[in-house]
């Protein structure tokens, strides 16, 4: 099931040790402190647990949304990147 999960962390420690459980659980980053997947439920549930036992006490919000197939299969994005430093 298509899902996002999203924190608001300010310890550096803290946020990097979930944005790294957050890929070991195959999510894609789709932004500094956003991650994005298709894993179970029962998957979900654990990832949820795991993050909020890995934040522990230090000030943070985390947030898991669960999205339907329908809504993920109509989601738009739109991606610029940045240009290398150009020549002269």
């Amino acid at each position: 099931m298509p899902c996002l999960l999203i924190y608001d962390i300010p310890d550096d420690g803290k946020r990097a040790k979930i944005a790294d459980i957050c890929l070991d659980y195959g999510l894609d980053r789709i932004q500094y402190s956003a991650f994005a997947g298709d894993i179970s439920r029962n998957h979900q549930q654990e990832l949820f647990l795991k993050v909020k036992r890995t934040l522990g006490k230090k000030p943070g919000k985390i947030q898991l949304w669960f999205i339907c197939r329908n809504d993920w299969q109509t989601q738009l994005t739109h991606i610029t990147e940045a240009n290398e430093k150009a020549s002269a």
